[in-house]
């Protein structure tokens, strides 16, 4: 009787010590199902869209995309104020690849009218505008990039801020109103203000590299 009310106790004390903040976290993907999400995909030549089921599936409790052919995986429901939590790997095998998170999708375009959070190898934590001048974002200007006007580069960390191909990488992406904070392993590396959109669905995006995605939840801010 003692063990059992010392195991009792000591799994409430261990309940009290997490944080509050984690239980307001409801799951965008169960782990077993993709129930919740559409898609959307790129037709070949032709008009033709291949079927989204081979791009994304789900299995040993991860969100599997092949990378081909391009498109995303799209919320059902539109959010705002939020905080977005996921992880992300590319597989250990590889050279790693390019995918993203699409916030504020506004409508059912190839690549949807939204703000995407970059999550390219090397370069996760870049903002990219889909597509100006519908999209705006108020980003410090010494980060846009010369190269491609709809880029906004990263703030770069003093460390390396992406973990090696293979491992998850954790990104948190908060929306409040116009306003997008976008951290990357517990770092800030890119912010923006007065958003030309305050909500939408948010997306996964598949571009030509298999990866997953797990813990994929959000938090509601109002």
């Amino acid at each position: 009787m003692r063990a059992s009310l010392l195991s009792v106790a000591i799994g409430t004390a261990l309940a009290a010590a997490l944080p509050a903040a984690d239980a307001e976290f409801v799951p965008l993907f169960d782990g077993k199902s993709l129930d919740g999400w559409t898609y959307i995909v790129k037709p070949d030549k032709d008009g033709n869209k291949a079927d989204p089921k081979l791009t994304w599936s789900v299995a040993d409790g991860l969100v599997r995309c092949t990378g081909k052919p391009n498109g995303c995986m799209v919320t059902a429901k539109d959010y705002g104020d939020y905080v977005l939590r996921l992880k992300w790997r590319f597989p250990a095998e590889g050279k790693g690849g390019n995918t993203g998170v699409l916030l504020h999708v506004q409508d059912e375009k190839y690549w949807p009218t939204s703000i995407e959070a970059q999550l390219l190898t090397g370069r996760a934590g870049d903002f990219l505008l889909n597509l100006p001048p519908d999209t705006k974002l108020e980003v410090e200007k010494s980060r846009h990039d010369p190269k491609l006007e709809r880029r906004y580069l990263r703030i770069e960390p003093k460390e390396p801020v992406e973990k090696p191909i293979g491992e998850w990488n954790e990104c948190e992406i908060t929306c409040t109103g116009g306003d997008i904070v976008f951290a990357v392993n517990g770092v800030k590396v890119n912010e923006g203000k007065n958003c030309s959109f305050a909500k939408g669905r948010i997306a996964l995006q598949s571009e030509g590299a298999e990866v997953h995605f797990k813990d994929i939840a959000i938090k509601k801010l109002k």
